[in-house]
């Protein structure tokens, strides 16, 4: 399967997925579901997947990625077209469950692929290129599921992202027959008594994506409640939103070059430490010009971190067992997608905004220092 295929269907498939949260979202608050059900409902986007990811990462490593795609697509569309035909708040709870279920295994498994394909010269820069497709989508599926809505209504857009979620489906139907099938590999006896557990240097590297992971949900959360707090528009908020997704592409970019450069470990390092510094500095900041500016510094630092995560999550995994990785860091990012709203967002209703963000400052930096060490300890580092 050409590469450019497998980002034709990451592509499709998460501009379906992300216009599935923005759709829902209204949806629900149109059949009358307040904040705190909303809330929830948005919880059970990553609830399956917390428990479903190992697996479906064990099950990518036996079976190859062409199957646990087409579960994603398939429960993705399948969800999709739930919610045009039974419309309600009901079938949005029960198909949300399922599509997160579903869609755990089609992102283990691409995120497996994408690591596979071609010489490992190139997995960093791969890694990036992927990474940039996905950043596109989360600007390009709010945008398809506006336009469905405001063009078909909420019932008829249901069905305009199941079609993408199809046609990604299809994709990789008619091309991923081709994708090689792993080779059986004999366990030693008692090996798999300790699957679950990483070495060191791959746990590291988990630990740090939820840091990754932390940082940018705390800032996707909490930027809106800061800027209503000090009095901005609701468009400037987009705005300083808007700056942050660009400057993650823009980082994304840079990857080819930065990488020639310097080691993924330095750059993680040197990005969370970016990200650090704005952290702290951010709730002292009230002039829309300068929030502007500090969303680009903290986009710009986190924006090449996930990528270059995933490289060396597949480049720290036993042999044979990438796609058990890359289910080891989705646990960790669905549970940081579940846990930060909570936690974070009970600190600021105690504390105020400010606390939260210097907590978040301190779990940068803290990553930070585990790159930096991890560097030292990897051979010609």
């Amino acid at each position: 399967m050409p590469f450019f295929l497998v980002l034709l269907t990451a592509i499709l498939s998460h501009t379906a997925f992300k216009g599935t949260r923005v759709l829902v979202a209204l949806d629900a608050l149109a059949l009358g579901a307040n904040p705190a059900l909303l809330g929830v409902l948005f919880a059970l986007f990553a609830v399956l997947p917390v428990f479903l990811a190992l697996p479906a990462g064990r099950f990518a490593d036996r079976v190859g990625s062409r199957r646990p795609m087409l579960i994603g697509t398939a429960g993705l569309a399948t969800g999709l077209v739930a919610c045009y035909v039974l419309p309600g708040l009901p079938t949005l709870f029960v198909a949300v469950a399922a599509i997160g279920g579903c869609y755990v295994f089609y992102t283990v498994s691409i995120q497996m692929l994408v690591g596979s394909l071609g010489a490992a010269e190139g997995r960093t820069r791969r890694y990036g290129h992927f990474s940039l497709a996905i950043a596109a989508t989360a600007m390009l599926g709010p945008v398809v599921a506006g336009l469905a809505i405001d063009g078909v209504g909420h019932r008829l857009a249901y069905l305009v992202l199941a079609a993408l979620a199809a046609a990604a489906g299809l994709t990789v139907w008619h091309s991923g027959r081709h994708l090689p099938r792993p080779a059986p590999r004999p366990e030693p006896a008692g090996a798999r008594k300790g699957r679950g557990l990483p070495s060191r240097p791959l746990l590291a590297v988990l630990l740090v994506s939820g840091i990754i992971e932390t940082g940018m949900e705390l800032f996707n959360f909490y930027v809106p409640i800061y800027g209503n707090s000090i009095g901005l528009s609701a468009t400037r908020i987009g705005i300083v939103l808007g700056c942050f997704g660009g400057a993650m592409l823009l980082a994304r970019s840079l990857i080819p070059v930065l990488t020639r450069r310097m080691r993924e470990e330095r750059l993680i390092a040197a990005g969370l430490t970016v990200g650090a510094l704005v952290a702290v500095a951010f709730p002292f900041v009230e002039t829309f010009a300068l929030l502007c500016a500090m969303a680009v510094g903290f986009g710009l630092g986190l924006g090449w971190c996930t990528p270059l995560a995933m490289a060396l999550t597949y480049n720290r995994a036993p042999e044979g067992r990438a796609g058990e990785a890359m289910g080891m860091r989705q646990i960790v990012n669905k549970s940081t997608e579940v846990m930060v709203p909570m936690v974070f967002g009970s600190i600021g209703a105690v504390f105020g905004v400010a606390p939260a963000f210097w907590l978040d400052a301190v779990m940068l930096a803290a990553g930070a220092l585990i790159m930096r060490r991890s560097a030292r300890g990897r051979p010609g580092a």
